[in-house]
This record gives structure tokens, sequence and C-alpha cells, in this order.
């Protein structure tokens, strides 16, 4: 009895302290966040894509809560990062394009377009600095593309993240002076290294809380397969939707790197206190995917080009297998993250968006109507003409757009044209009700126009001396003819 009384004392301490443990880890628990590159909607098979293969992230889906109308704050990287990292859309941090320059022929330009900045300003407190504060150790991995350095935005850990958009050198090896990768095995696949690396950070710091952003390259270009992955795929039956061999590639690649580091938690038993956040920057390349029925693709802010594939996988909170239709966009992550962690917002500092846990916990069903906005004073280039979008020289002309509830309403400078659609009744963006709907164009407009003056955003106004009208008429017809069939992929992986 003597024996047992002791005993029995250090087995409650024990207990008692194990359970202390486990409720600090509840308080704190770990965030894998996955950022892909130039991801689109369908790409992966839990979504729709009938050839690509993702079954660890099906698997990953299926456990968590699927949003249908996720977006991304642009519709082309550097931007989409910014918003993401800062919680705030585009006029306030002024990153509207990748670099500052022109885009595309002048002679097509009609308006002098706004530059912005090309490097996120290091004054902004991003959540990686508050997660930070809040006893996190916090890591980004693969691209960062807002400055030559992320580790002055409150991250601990830097592999492969510099100022550039791509991969450094494409994805096999040497990758040049890119941090943490210069070590990078022979042969070895890019998005295969950085899934190791985080697998590695993941041991690393498993007795403490960690917040991982692992915001791969793939699948931006260069299209670079996955060497051993190819013959698979060329062997496989294309799909009516997607048949692009090397992008199949880089897809599983991601697939298998995501696959490998939840092995890491499962082995470490860190899984069932680990949020994982699923999501893309931007929509897919349109030479190699497709978005369908959504219309366009990156670079254009119709559908196919900011609806992202999102889900959040958080044990114990979110329930298995939900689903979530209420429109949310890449300035909600800041305030969510935040609440995750229970970290606290920077002082005196603007969030655009809304915390999305109480979506997650089934405590709320929608944010009643709340509008989404997208500012781009810039252009972007076309890939070739392909019906889809507003004009073949270019995916996006300056404009902004507002998205209420079931509606979207674009907005384009160079004309002050206008575009209104029901998306509830036509995802495809197919029917433009502006015309028939004056009423609720104009509502819409103003909404629109109000939070531009709110943020002091900037319309570009200043003709271009540039511009030559018989030029731009000219090149659209050439590209009109010479479009025809140029975006039909074949099973190689090739643009015909």
């Amino acid at each position: 009895m003597h024996r047992f009384i002791p005993t029995l004392l250090f087995a409650c301490v024990c207990l008692g302290f194990a359970a202390h443990s486990s409720s600090r880890a509840a308080e704190k628990p770990n965030i894998l966040f996955i950022f892909l590159d130039d991801f689109g909607w369908k790409d992966t098979s839990y979504m729709g894509s009938d050839f690509y293969e993702t079954p660890h992230l099906d698997k990953l889906a299926r456990q968590g809560m699927i949003f249908t109308d996720a977006y991304s704050c642009a519709a082309n990287c550097a931007p989409a990062r910014a918003c993401l990292l800062s919680g705030q859309y585009t006029p306030r941090h002024e990153v509207y394009n990748v670099g500052t320059g022109p885009r595309g022929n002048a002679k097509h330009r009609r308006l002098l377009h706004v530059p912005g900045t090309k490097t996120l300003d290091p004054k902004i407190r991003t959540w990686a600095h508050q997660l930070k504060k809040a006893g996190y150790t916090t890591a980004t991995m693969g691209k960062w593309h807002l400055s030559n350095d992320p580790l002055p935005y409150g991250f601990d850990v830097n592999i492969g993240g510099t100022h550039s958009g791509g991969p450094p050198r494409g994805y096999y090896p040497p990758h040049g002076n890119a941090p943490g990768l210069r070590d990078a095995p022979k042969g070895e696949y890019l998005t295969e290294t950085i899934s190791k690396k985080a697998a590695q950070f993941v041991r690393t710091n498993k007795d403490k809380p960690w917040m991982l952003y692992l915001t791969l390259f793939a699948v931006h270009t260069p299209l670079n397969a996955k060497k051993d992955l190819v013959a698979k795929y060329e062997a496989k039956k294309p799909g009516k939707l997607h048949n692009h061999v090397a992008m199949a590639t880089m897809i599983q690649a991601v697939d298998d790197g995501v696959g490998h580091i939840q092995k890491t938690l499962d082995e470490l038993n860190l899984t069932d206190n680990t949020i994982i956040i699923f999501f893309s920057d931007n929509g897919g390349y349109g030479p190699a995917t497709d978005m369908a029925p959504l219309k366009g693709y990156k670079g254009t802010y119709y559908e196919g080009g900011i609806r992202e594939p999102f889900f959040v996988k958080w044990p114990g909170v979110v329930k298995p297998r939900s689903k979530c239709a209420e429109p949310i966009i890449g300035v909600d992550l800041y305030p969510t993250l935040l609440e995750m962690a229970g970290a606290k917002p920077a002082s005196g500092q603007v969030m655009d968006g809304v915390s999305l846990v109480p979506l997650l916990k089934g405590e709320k069903e929608s944010f009643k109507n709340r509008p989404l906005y997208w500012h781009f004073p810039a252009y972007l280039q076309s890939y070739s003409a392909s019906g889809e979008q507003r004009d073949p020289l270019f995916r996006s002309r300056p404009c902004s757009i507002i998205r209420v509830g079931d509606w979207k309403l674009h907005h384009y400078f160079e004309d002050n044209g206008l575009e209104l659609y029901n998306l509830r009744d036509d995802i495809g963006e197919k029917h433009d009700l502006s015309k028939s709907n004056a009423a609720k164009t104009k509502e819409l407009y103003a909404q629109l126009d109000a939070w531009r003056k709110k943020v002091n955003a900037p319309i570009p106004t200043k003709k271009n001396p540039q511009f030559d009208a018989e030029a731009e008429a000219a090149a659209i017809e050439k590209a009109i003819k010479g479009g025809k069939g140029r975006n039909k992929k074949n099973k190689q992986g090739k643009v015909n």
C-alpha cells in the first residue's frame, strides 16, 4: 500500500501534466498553410479534374471544409501574395502587378498604367510577425516574390524565397544561390526538395508551435515535367477537361510532397494538433489547364482567373466532409490565422478581411452579402486569342471588380465599360446583364466607386501617346484569325 500511494500520486501528476500540455497544445495549434502558384480551381481530383491525380489532397479536403467560392485578391502572382501577407486590398499596399513596368505592346494600350510598387512595404506587419509574437516558429518555403528576403517580414526560416517570381533556374538543380537550395541533391525535383525540407522543419520544431507557409513554386512555368512520371501520364487516357502531361506530373509532385509531410505529422503524433489550409494565388496557366465551366484563366478577372481551390482541415473544430459556399477572399486569411493561433492584430494597421473561424466552426452560414473587391489599374498581355477574354490582346486591361452575393460587376477603365453577371445562374459569365438589369448595375457601381474613394484607389485616366487605334484593330483581327485552335492541348502537354 505504501508503494502504491507514491506511484498513484506520480501517475496523477503525470496525467495532470499531460492534460496541461495537451491543453496548451490545443491553444496553440500548428499551422501548415499550403499556398500553390498558378493552381487552377479544378486542378485537384476533389474539385473535378478528370486527368490530374491528387489523392493526398483529396483525403485532406474530405477531412475538412471545402470552400466552393474562394477567391484570390488578384489574377496574378505578386499582388495576390501582397494582399495575403498584409491582409489588405491592392490600393493600400500598391502592389498591382509583377514589377512596375508596362505590359504588352504600347500601341495597343489606350491608357498609361499605374505602376505601383514591386516590394511589400517592410513597415507592414504581416500575420507572420503576429504569430511569431504569439510564440510561433515561422517558416516560408518556396516562392516569396515580395522583396529580396522574406525574413524581415516575420519569418524565422526561409527556403528558396527571393524576389523571383519563378523557380530558380527551373525545377531541377542547380538552383543557383536560392537560400536553402544550394544543397539540393542532383536530379531531385524542386517540389520534392522543398517538401522534404518542410518535413524536416516539422521534425525540428515538433515540441513547440510552428507555422509553415509552404508556398511551392509549382505549378508556375516553366512546365518542367517530373521525369519519372511522364510515361505514366503519356499512357493515361486524356480527360475531357484536362490532358496536359507535364502539368499532370507537376501536380502529382505537389500531392506526393504533401503526402510526405502528412506522413511526418502522423509519425510525430502531430496530426490532431495541426491545422492544414490549402489555397492558390490565382487561376491556372491558360495554355496548360482549364477551369471550365469558369471563364478565363490566370491574368483575367473572370472567375477562372481569381476563383481558387480552398479547404481547411482543423481536427476537432471543422466538421469533416463539410462544404461552404460563402464567398471568401485572400485578405480573410490574415484575421483567420490570428484567431486560430490566439495572436493579436498589429496596432493601428487596417485589416480588410474578416475571420473565417465562425464559418469553420459552423457558427455562421454567411456574412450577409459582404462585398468583395478587386482593383487592377494595369495591363496583362494575352497568351493568345482564345475567345474567352474580353479581347485577344490582353488578358486584363485596367479594371475594378465587385462581387456582392450572387452578383458580380466588372468596370473597365479604357472605355468605362460595365459587365454584370449573376453567378448563381451563370457561373461561366456568358450573359452580360448590365443593360437588361440597369438598376443592379447602378447599385453595384455606386458601391464599387464608394469603396475606391474610401481606399484612395488610383484610376488610370491619362491617354497613352503611343496608342495607335489602327494598329490595335489590325492586331485584334490577326490574333483572332491566328488564334483559332492555338489553345488546343494534346496529351504530350504541348500547345499546338
